[in-house]
């Protein structure tokens, strides 16, 4: 619910911006204050979870974002719904790392894997089902259905968790570092919007670079202020555990390539080969279906090739598979583009379910929500700069070869440059011990 909406809204941007009677830029609010509300509240995460305990906070969750949903839905003004995408990115920043200190406290050591395998299917079909799912519902409804579509989802989430889910009791939480809070939110709101900005052209260079100066120095002071403190809010001590450390690490570099893939796929199909936003987003669904079909097996390749042997592998087939796409034109079959981005879908989701093993392989039961608001703050950010990264780059490449408008070979060299970045990651995977995490 939560990767769907966050996705799906950018369709939506233009109608928003006429009933409003707003210029078109100002609706990228919507964007950016749901993310700035998701990074100030994904490091207090871990901490709720173990003050309040993790189902309370979890339902708790899920109703925040379904009521803002409906306020989203309900707003008649771009002030009102800025302020609902507040509520929004609160409850979001909370399901997600919260939902896997559930996941951590209840699967076994034995089933972790097949576990996460699951879990990660929404970061992958999220970006990919959102934006058809969103052209379908603005072409032929209207954008409050975008948010509507939210209620009927989170009222059976809200049932499901109170049946299912134990009620598991709060864990030691320690007093709450409210400076951690001011300095984590401070840094991660800085360099979330400074990217923001970077991937969707918001601000000039200068305001750019202030923000992630001011992101930087914020960061470096919560570094200053976690290692006085006892209990920090994001604790920096977890990436001492080897196989945690690489697993962030490495995960940011893969991240950082293919986080961008799905943006660069709508300029290459949409601007470059002309297609509407519904056919663009019904051939990039075939990645989500290949991340579905791995799901399945991705549990016995890892125990067959052990956790070090499939990340290196792997990464080189999801380097592989991005550069891919490259070759794509305007007249190329459909069944070769779906084949291709099928099978990137398979590589990138049998990834993300070995990371998601690995990262939680070695880290204490008592731990767990400390190591989830950290890894839950990294794949933020690390995703919000990939976007930025891939714009920085087109725009550098359009400016070498003279263009006013990105063309199709100029997001080539950018889907080759995003490829080449994913499977880098090899180098950080490589420091794995063969056996490691089994």
């Amino acid at each position: 619910m939560e990767l769907l909406d966050a996705t799906a809204v950018l369709t939506a941007l233009p109608q928003m911006a006429t009933d409003f009677g707003e210029p078109a830029l100002r609706m990228n609010l919507v964007v950016s204050l749901y993310l700035l509300a998701a990074a100030v509240f994904v490091p207090a995460s871990g901490w709720a979870a173990d003050r309040y305990g993790p189902r309370r906070v979890f339902l708790t969750a899920i109703a925040l974002f379904t009521c803002a949903s409906l306020a989203c839905a309900l707003s008649s003004s771009l002030l009102q719904l800025s302020l609902a995408r507040l509520a929004q990115g609160a409850g979001g920043a909370m399901m997600v790392p919260v939902g896997q200190v559930i996941l951590l406290r209840w699967a076994s050591r034995d089933n972790l894997l097949r576990a996460m395998a699951f879990l990660t299917a929404p970061a992958l079909l999220g970006p990919v089902i959102g934006p058809p799912l969103g052209g379908v519902l603005v072409t032929y409804a209207a954008w409050q259905w975008i948010f509507l579509i939210n209620l009927p989802i989170g009222v059976l989430g809200l049932w499901l968790v109170w049946r299912y889910i134990p009620d598991y009791p709060p864990g030691e939480a320690g007093p709450f570092d409210a400076r951690g809070l001011l300095l984590s939110a401070a840094s991660l709101a800085c360099l979330v919007f400074a990217f923001e900005a970077l991937g969707h052209g918001l601000l000039e260079a200068l305001p750019i670079v202030g923000l992630v100066v001011a992101g930087a120095l914020f960061a470096w002071l919560y570094v200053v202020h976690a290692r006085r403190c006892e209990r920090p809010l994001l604790d920096l001590t977890l990436l001492r555990i080897p196989t945690f450390s690489i697993a962030i690490w490495g995960g940011n570099v893969f991240r950082l390539g293919s986080g961008a893939l799905p943006f660069l796929l709508v300029l290459l199909f949409q601007l470059g080969f002309g297609l509407s936003p519904l056919e663009a987003g019904l051939l990039t669904f075939a990645g989500g279906a290949g991340a579905l079909a791995i799901k399945f097996v991705a549990a016995p390749i890892v125990q067959r090739f052990g956790f070090r042997q499939t990340l290196v592998g792997n990464a080189c087939l999801c380097g592989l598979s991005i550069i891919g796409c490259a070759v794509f034109r305007a007249d190329t079959p459909y069944l070769v583009i779906v084949g291709v981005l099928f099978f990137g879908g398979v590589a990138r989701s049998l990834q993300m379910s070995t990371l998601g093993a690995l990262t939680y392989a070695d880290v204490p039961a008592a731990l767990s929500s400390r190591a989830s608001s950290l890894a839950a703050m990294t794949m933020q950010l690390s995703l919000s700069l990939s976007v930025g990264v891939a714009a920085t780059v087109l725009g550098v490449v359009q400016r070498w070869r003279g263009e006013s408008v990105a063309t199709v070979e100029s997001i080539v060299v950018v889907v080759v440059f995003s490829g080449v970045v994913c499977g880098a990651s090899v180098v950080v995977f490589r420091r794995l011990r063969s056996g490691v995490g089994l």
